[in-house]
């Protein structure tokens, strides 16, 4: 009997992560860590800042990095294992973890397709689909997962959030270590290096997710917040497009940024 509860919990864990409309983001052990800690670092999968741990598989992992401010260097970690990672906080000042996954696929009925486009802001995508006569089709969609934290090691708020070159980013324009509850925080969208405008971008705090903040990137890809209070945030996005594939008709692509805010004071 024990054996088919592990067995079933493993399942569910399973299918959690190869669902794509489901948000996926980096939970390192500590956002201010010290110099010289060993931060875990956890991958998480589900919804409204809410989800289940996503153990470490090398057959996913596209690019698994630390860039501090002596460079960049691999995650390492236990195969199998969660938390995914882990790393050595070897400098003081901003450190951004980045995790890149290889391609998933995943077939979906019309109906709950349509549900997460509308849910995500895809609505170019519904309208595609409506062009094409193809609003009452499964989908059928390859997805990868492009997600990022941001970390102040050592007490150190100095240094900025530098692009990883991922086909879809969320890139923070003010080091928010640097910045304060209610104070404007910027960030910019990127596909594959360039400006992305008009993207519906979601800003959630850990401690009330259902109080989402939400704005679409301007033509430079830019958006701001004045986020209201101090904690761990998620800030999220989704990029989809048609491929002529195979065994795929779209292609999307998932941004995470995570990160913990100061109190106004600072």
């Amino acid at each position: 009997m024990r054996f088919r509860r592990l067995a079933f919990a493993a399942g569910a864990l399973f299918l959690a992560a190869a669902l794509p409309a489901h948000d996926f983001w980096i939970e390192p052990s500590a956002f201010r860590p010290a110099v010289g800690e060993v931060v875990q670092v956890g991958l998480r999968v589900g919804e409204h800042f809410r989800g289940d741990a996503v153990a470490r598989s090398a057959e996913r992992i596209e690019r698994f990095v630390l860039l501090s401010p002596a460079g960049e260097r691999p995650i390492s970690g236990e195969e199998g294992g969660h938390p995914a990672g882990r790393t050595a906080i070897s400098d003081p000042g901003l450190s951004t973890i980045g995790y890149r996954s290889r391609n998933a696929r995943v077939e979906q009925a019309a109906e709950k397709f349509e549900q997460y486009l509308r849910e995500e802001g895809l609505e170019k995508a519904i309208a595609l689909r409506a062009g094409r006569g193809e609003s009452a089709k499964p989908s059928r969609e390859l997805y990868s997962r492009c997600a990022k934290s941001l970390m102040a090691a050592g007490g150190s708020s100095a240094g900025k959030d530098t692009p990883l070159g991922f086909p879809f980013e969320i890139v923070s324009e003010r080091n928010p270590y640097a910045s304060g509850a209610g104070k404007a925080l910027p960030f910019r969208v990127l596909l594959r290096g360039k400006p992305s405008p008009g993207v519906l971008v979601m800003a959630l705090r850990r401690e009330a997710p259902e109080s989402r903040l939400t704005a679409r990137s301007d033509a430079r890809g830019r958006v701001s917040f004045r986020l209201p209070a101090p904690g761990v945030w998620l800030v999220k996005a989704v990029h989809i497009e048609p491929v002529a594939a195979p065994d795929a008709d779209w292609e999307s692509l998932w941004a995470s940024l995570t990160f913990e805010l100061p109190g106004a004071g600072r």
